[in-house]
């Protein structure tokens, strides 16, 4: 396809690929689109263009992204050949010698293409409204949502002193027709921009974005390092530059191509409750305060599409948007990280609880310092649990990477924990918001250490415990059970059982964890346990102030008292699409 400059655009040319399914039965945007999103991302289906949401006077597309082939269509290309192209200019930059120009040719164009582009005004605003949000789709996604919410903005902010600006996607509880919430979490750029527009007491302008080609949706989740332009990235995926225009009632440029441009500000010191939500984690995130967002102005095209966008229990949009992002930026950190060869964050976790890193050691323990260096760099510093594998092993393949952690981890020597550390805003574990604890568990193999012998089969652990109703092996190296109510107790047993002394790790989870399901089984884990509090290891000894942990380590990841609760549709919104539209996706 040509260069795509706006949703618009991309939704015609899925429509001619056969991609975008229409919907003209009217639908509600309370729960009855989520139910629909869910199942098709599941399915990976086409994109969908609902074109009568109760009461708006627009119509919505979700799931745009929401597969891998309409990222590629999108780029004209795989994201990991632009993953590679970006490493190439970051060992080019700058070019030694006029080889490396030469070199450089085939990306001249897409380096070119990121300075963004002014125009005088833009389709984004071909029409122009007053400070009104009763009009637009926006979404209920579950039942104990605090409200409608804009769940696909994206929010542009510059810093009040250099100007540079910030793009990102931040969910906005809407409270009226004119004021909404503005969910800025803990190292994102635009809280940054807030923070000091606030202590120099000056509200801080804002623009969002709402509808926008598949660049810019992708460049604003990227995770580039502080003061780098979004924009700017978005033009060098598209090959072609980001075109802004004046705003109408700010004194700052907007995306010029955008369906909908929403105007205001967020005045400092000014606070509201907002949320609950259920985010990406599968779960509610708590009600919290956060700043106000004040519309002064809607701008948006003659004839434009609303977009939005599902979060849940995996798998969702973000999971496509997610994994494309790390194909662009694995080459890159190599560049700074060189002993790295391959990286992934399991979408399955919310991205932020698993890493799974392979790395080259040139030195006894050169892994950990890497992992120890990842979680302060960029967004990777709300990773919470990193694990460590050899090169040869592939950070994606589930089985490989436990089989690892079977064959070559050893609590004692490669268990690293912190407490107290920054965490994901949307983390509830620890039950302080943008605060918990961290781990590095080491699977690569050690010079003179032999590797265990592969688990097998282990012994039925009801013989154990009461509490336990199903149990399963899961990719050779974690034996995970079924548990009714929290499972402390249970994983306290388990670790100090004989039988079990050379399995590595025994998780508990609840019972809304399918143990047959590895996509919800990495869910269930990994998003329900702090480290610091919920390893439990089969024993400890102190050496000075170093406490080392022998035997298993326990993980306590079945659902307490006091987390909020996973998402799920109500049964009769279930029921009413299964009548008209297809099988209950199970969420």
């Amino acid at each position: 396809m040509s260069v795509c400059r706006s949703l618009s655009d991309f939704l015609a040319d899925l429509e001619r690929r056969g991609d975008l399914k229409r919907v003209a039965r009217e639908v509600d945007w309370a729960h009855e689109v989520t139910e629909i999103a869910c199942r098709e991302a599941k399915a990976e289906g086409p994109a969908l263009l609902f074109e009568k949401v109760r009461g708006a006077a627009f119509p919505l597309a979700v799931n745009v992204l929401a597969a891998r082939r309409r990222i590629e269509w999108a780029l004209g290309r795989t994201p990991a050949s632009v993953g590679a192209e970006l490493e190439e200019l970051m060992h080019a930059v700058p070019p030694r010698r006029l080889g490396d120009l030469w070199k450089l040719r085939g990306s001249a164009g897409r380096v070119l293409a990121m300075r963004p582009r002014m125009l005088a005004a833009g389709p984004a605003q071909e029409v122009i409204e007053g400070a009104d949000l009763g009009t637009l789709p926006n979404l209920k996604l579950w039942p104990k949502d605090g409200g409608r919410f804009v769940t696909f903005g994206l929010v542009l902010t510059e810093h009040p002193e250099t100007h540079g600006r910030n793009l990102g996607i931040y969910r906005m509880h809407v409270y009226d027709e004119r004021t909404t919430g503005m969910h800025w979490q803990i190292g994102k750029g635009g809280g940054f921009h807030y923070h000091r527009a606030e202590k120099r007491g000056e509200p801080l302008e804002v623009a969002v974005a709402v509808g926008a080609d598949p660049a810019t949706l992708l460049a604003s989740v990227a995770p580039l390092p502080e003061g780098i332009d979004e924009l700017a990235f978005a033009g060098f995926l598209r090959g072609a530059p980001t075109r802004l225009a004046c705003a109408q009632s700010l004194a700052m440029h907007v995306p010029a191509d955008a369906e909908f441009v929403l105007e205001g500000v967020v005045p400092p010191g000014e606070r509201r409750e907002e949320g609950p939500f259920g985010d990406h984690f599968g779960h509610y995130s708590h009600a919290a305060p956060f700043p106000v967002f004040h519309l002064k102005a809607v701008t948006h095209r003659a004839r434009p599409i609303y977009q939005a966008s599902v979060v849940g229990k995996p798998p969702q949009e973000d999971k496509f948007m997610g994994e494309a992002v790390q194909e662009f930026f694995t080459g890159v950190l190599r560049v700074i990280h060189p002993e790295v060869r391959s990286l992934w964050a399991y979408f399955e976790a919310g991205f932020h609880n698993l890493l799974v890193v392979s790395v080259g050691n040139r030195f006894a323990k050169e892994g950990m310092k890497t992992a120890l260096g990842l979680m302060g760099t960029g967004q990777l510093s709300l990773t919470k649990a990193i694990v460590l594998v050899d090169e040869e092993v592939n950070p994606r393949d589930r089985a490989a990477v436990f089989g690892a952690m079977a064959r070559n981890f050893d609590p004692a020597e490669d268990f690293l924990l912190l407490p107290g550390v920054p965490l994901d805003t949307l983390d509830f574990t620890s039950y302080t918001m943008n605060l918990g604890s961290k781990m590095v568990l080491d699977a690569q193999s050690k010079p003179g250490r032999a590797p265990a012998a592969p688990l097998g089969t282990v012994p039925d652990p009801r013989a154990f415990d009461d509490a336990i109703v199903a149990h399963r092996l899961a990719w050779g190296g974690m034996l995970v059970v079924q548990v009714r109510g929290e499972g402390r107790a249970t994983v306290e047993r388990l670790v100090q059982r004989p039988e079990y002394a050379a399995v590595k790790l025994i998780a508990a989870v609840s019972a809304d964890v399918p143990l047959d399901d590895d996509e919800l089984l990495l869910w269930g884990i990994f998003t329900r346990f702090d480290c610091a509090r919920d390893i439990v290891p089969a024993r400890t000894e102190a050496r000075g102030a170093w406490l080392t942990c022998r035997g298993p380590l326990g993980i306590d990841a079945t659902w307490k008292t006091g987390y909020p609760e996973p998402v799920a549709s109500p049964p009769e919104v279930v029921a009413k699409v299964d009548g008209w539209w297809g099988k209950s996706s199970g969420n």
